[in-house]
């Protein structure tokens, strides 16, 4: 009896071993994952519902050494749309979504698209050519690790057009309108006639409601969900362009602490949301199309004549971007355009010509 006693004690006291063992060869990383906007918006759907799905099967799949503790602060629960360089840089989040188009006095680079209108209305294309130039092009990498940020992921919008309480028929339709026109977007309404707005797609609505402005430069899959069609019934497509926005990024203390399964697992991850982001957007973009058309959004083109006037009689916004990015900046401006021509691509306006 005491054999077997004995013998069960021993086998208690191995399973204990074996538990214990077991718990220690899988180890917890926390990780603060967060942006400013809700899951909802095409910035951070693909976080929610790709990256961090992505990490975790990628990490189960090389044997489940490592599983991530996520902690979600989505939809602006620790800072707003103007601090998500801050809030990654800073390690407010481990993994956040940056926007770069607010970002141009710290982050200028990651601009240029904003600086290049009427180049491409691909936005899948723009997300392969900004997941490339921010992973081997010397002057943006150097970039992102100055913000102490590691670039996962390329965010991108749709084509921008405009949304507006009137018809624009014509360039003159613009004059003496107040146009929302974010962050360096501004650019593209100098000498139309027009004065543009500052702005987020969480203050169209209320703005163009009570008049302070008439309409939006904007693109379908972010006006719809933001009900912006709504007080803004006309719109007229322009083709300004798909814009790079930012990326989904992490903070570069952190993840270079990361053990390096976990780091090749959030860069693969990155790429497969990239992928994921693109067509989402193509999908969000063609259904916003249709509910907007059904809640009554008229839906005209600018005559081309009007649009070539809007193109050609832009002043040279790319001139003073060069003067404050010099040659880091001819070289990115250099590599975009060439990525966008060896695809085919043929943009209406050889903005690269100041950087050649």
């Amino acid at each position: 009896m005491k054999l077997n006693q004995f013998a069960l004690s021993g086998l208690i006291a191995l399973g204990s071993a074996l538990a214990t063992g077991g718990a220690a060869a899988q180890q917890s990383i926390t990780v603060n994952i967060g942006s400013s906007h809700p899951t909802a918006n095409i910035w951070a759907y693909a976080m929610k519902e790709v990256f961090q799905p992505e990490v975790d099967k990628l990490l189960k799949e090389g044997g489940g050494k490592f599983q991530i503790r996520w902690r979600e602060n989505y939809g602006g629960t620790l800072y707003k749309f103007n601090e998500t360089r801050a809030a990654v840089k800073d390690g407010i989040v481990d993994v956040g979504m940056v926007g770069t188009v607010w970002e141009n006095s710290s982050m200028p680079l990651q601009n240029v698209t904003y600086f290049t209108p009427f180049a491409t209305t691909n936005h899948e294309l723009l997300i392969e050519i900004f997941d490339k130039l921010n992973a081997s092009h010397p002057a943006l990498r150097a970039s992102w690790t100055a913000q102490n940020m590691v670039p996962l992921s390329s965010l991108i919008t749709d084509s921008y057009d405009v949304y507006a309480n009137f018809p624009v028929t014509n360039m003159a339709a613009l004059q003496n309108k107040k146009i929302h026109a974010p962050g360096t977007s501004a650019n593209w309404m100098r000498d139309t006639g027009a004065t543009p707005v500052e702005g987020a797609l969480t203050t169209y609505y209320t703005n163009i409601q009570t008049g302070v402005t008439q309409g939006a430069l904007s693109f379908a899959s972010g006006i719809a969900p933001a009900r912006v069609h709504e007080v803004a019934k006309h719109l007229t497509r322009v083709d300004i362009g798909a814009m790079y926005f930012g990326s989904v990024a992490a903070n570069k203390s952190f993840f270079d602490k990361l053990p390096k399964e976990v780091q090749e697992a959030f860069v693969k991850a990155g790429r497969a949301t990239s992928v994921a982001h693109g067509k989402h957007v193509t999908a969000s973009a063609a259904r916003a199309m249709d509910t907007m058309r059904a809640a009554g959004l008229q839906v005209t083109d600018l005559p081309a004549a009007e649009r070539a006037k809007w193109i050609n009689g832009l002043p040279d916004i790319i001139g003073p971007w060069l003067q404050t990015t010099g040659d880091a900046g001819k070289s990115v401006l250099r590599a975009y355009f060439d990525e966008l021509r060896s695809r085919g691509i043929k943009p209406l306006r050889d903005w690269d010509k100041a950087a050649r």
